[in-house]
């Protein structure tokens, strides 16, 4: 079986490096015949693209971003590793996703959501317009899993900062409004969330074995993808690749997008 690299952004926050690496042990678990590793693309060592040079070559390499949403490290810096590699591919990113949504379901009931407040789904944020789509489809999967309206604000990038969201939420009425935190693990971004003016904020997604499954879901998805595309023609490629997507398991709302190098 390839390597499964996990790749995150990286943190300088000792709970944040603790909440991925029990993301990366609970995937080991969900997976014991496949060789799990970490890698990074900032902050932390070792960085990605050293990671896929030295696992590609053996029995092959899919790189798992722990990443919520596409975005420039999907699409450049984990894209670049893998494109030097015949050997390597990648999965799209870890949302949007039915389990993450439960995940935040669950950390703003954690943060006392009360039946009159607003909600501000509280994302990173990318200049990537994808980026924005993906972090919009989880908030319309929120609100119909909580039963009331999302708005979202960014940390960076483009779109609503998590203020202004904050601040429009009380000029429409709202008593407390609680910032559902997007982000999978305490550092930067989560700091900027808890600063931006929230009645209440729900914690970080990570630790949470649901992550866990949606990491070995895209894992497992990405291997039966590459085996059919080596399996069939070239006229059947395109269907055997839609019908492993659609066997992905726990219904994600979006397809794992495996690149093949």
């Amino acid at each position: 079986m390839p390597t499964l690299i996990a790749c995150s952004h990286g943190t300088n926050s000792l709970p944040g490096r603790a909440a991925i690496a029990t993301i990366v042990e609970q995937a080991r678990m969900l997976l014991p015949d496949t060789r799990v590793v970490e890698a990074f693309v900032d902050v932390q060592e070792p960085r990605v693209d050293e990671v896929v040079a030295r696992e590609a070559p053996g029995s092959g390499a899919v790189v798992v971003p722990l990443l919520l949403s596409t975005g420039f490290h999907t699409n450049v810096d984990i894209a670049r590793a893998v494109a030097a590699h015949p050997g390597a591919l990648a999965t799209a990113a870890l949302g949007p996703h039915e389990l993450l949504v439960d995940v935040l379901a669950t950390r703003v009931g954690e943060a006392g959501l009360g039946s009159g407040d607003a909600v501000v789904l509280a994302a990173a944020g990318s200049s990537d317009p994808a980026a924005a789509h993906d972090v919009a489809r989880t908030a319309e999967m929120l609100a119909v899993r909580i039963g009331r309206p999302v708005s979202v604000g960014f940390a960076a990038g483009n779109g609503q900062r998590i203020g202004a969201a904050v601040a429009e939420a009380r000029a429409h009425g709202a008593g407390r409004v609680v910032a559902a935190s997007y982000v999978l693990a305490h550092g930067f971004f989560a700091d900027v969330i808890a600063s931006a003016g929230a009645d209440a904020v729900s914690a970080p997604l990570a630790p949470d074995p649901r992550i866990a499954d949606v990491v070995a879901a895209r894992y497992r998805a990405a291997v039966v993808r590459n085996s059919s595309r080596m399996r069939v023609g070239p006229a059947n490629r395109a269907r055997s690749a839609d019908a492993a997507a659609e066997s992905e398991e726990f219904g994600s709302s979006a397809p794992a997008q495996a690149r093949v190098c």
